[in-house]
């Protein structure tokens, strides 16, 4: 049975630990949003009796134009999920994209987040790892859209390796690439990712996206199916998943990035209500 705890908040991602809530934006916006966002969100997951992380990036170094809205930066980013952290009092997940963020991140993020696209890069994973292992946190590694749930064997030895520790790393399933423009999610994946020793969770947001295939942009951007989010994250929940990872926005149709993948706040609550009935069902 695979756990790993956050130790400074309380938090265990395992088979019998309550289902953990990775969740706010897709990326940072302004001040007010994220504030607005994480204090909805804290209030739902408390009245659920649901662990909670506030999500949000500083940077969306993976766009499909340069000329989309990646986001106000390591620097203002950083300051603005300290400012949630600090007058919340919940943790914080956001992404990393090269290992001279590493420190930074790591003295912000509680989980630290490896972007699929760059889970096999070695020096970025290593240096993630030493500097979220110093800090005291954990690292949330998203498994590639081109790698089998086995092969993420050797993703776990490298931060095992590198920081000496093996209980400190947490597994995220995405979806894999299935043909062009389109992703699949095989819930075998969870048992098979589980037997690697770590807990899993489920990114339902990005599970649903269909890249470079935003027919409002002709392919500068990439679509999605936001009504498959909740079946995406109910399937996963039922089928192991340790934890959901969610993206939500007042007014999806408005936000910066991935308005066709991300959910309605006020919709919160009564998905997170029965994906929380769904893993006590399945447990």
């Amino acid at each position: 049975m695979a756990k790993v705890t956050l130790s400074r908040w309380n938090i265990t991602f395992g088979d019998d630990q309550p289902l953990v809530v990775i969740a706010g934006l897709n990326v940072l916006e302004d001040l007010k949003l994220a504030l607005d966002t994480a204090a909805h969100l804290k209030a739902v997951t408390g009245d659920l009796g649901l662990p909670f992380i506030f999500k949000a990036s500083f940077d969306k170094a993976n766009r499909s134009s340069i000329k989309s809205y990646r986001g106000p930066g390591l620097e203002k980013g950083l300051a603005m999920l300290a400012e949630v952290k600090a007058k919340f009092n919940v943790p914080i997940a956001t992404d990393i994209h090269d290992e001279t963020q590493a420190e930074a991140v790591a003295a912000v993020a509680d989980l630290v987040q490896i972007p699929a696209f760059l889970c096999r890069q070695t020096d970025l994973v290593v240096a993630a790892a030493r500097a979220t292992h110093k800090a005291g946190g954990l690292l949330h590694v998203k498994k590639g859209q081109f790698l089998a749930p086995w092969d993420c064997k050797n993703i776990v030895s490298k931060i095992n390796e590198a920081t000496g520790a093996e209980n400190m790393t947490v597994l995220c399933e995405r979806g894999s690439s299935f043909g062009y423009n389109n992703l699949i999610v095989d819930m075998l994946a969870f048992s098979e990712m589980k037997k690697l020793g770590v807990p899993v969770t489920i990114d339902a947001t990005h599970a649903v996206q269909l890249p470079g295939a935003d027919p409002r942009t002709g392919g500068a951007s990439t679509g999605g199916r936001r009504d498959g989010v909740p079946i995406i994250a109910k399937a996963a929940v039922a089928a192991g998943a340790d934890g959901v990872f969610l993206e939500f926005h007042p007014d999806p149709d408005k936000a910066l990035c991935d308005p066709l993948s991300c959910l309605p706040l006020d919709g919160a609550a009564k998905l997170l209500k029965s994906l929380k009935a769904i893993r006590a069902a399945a447990a």
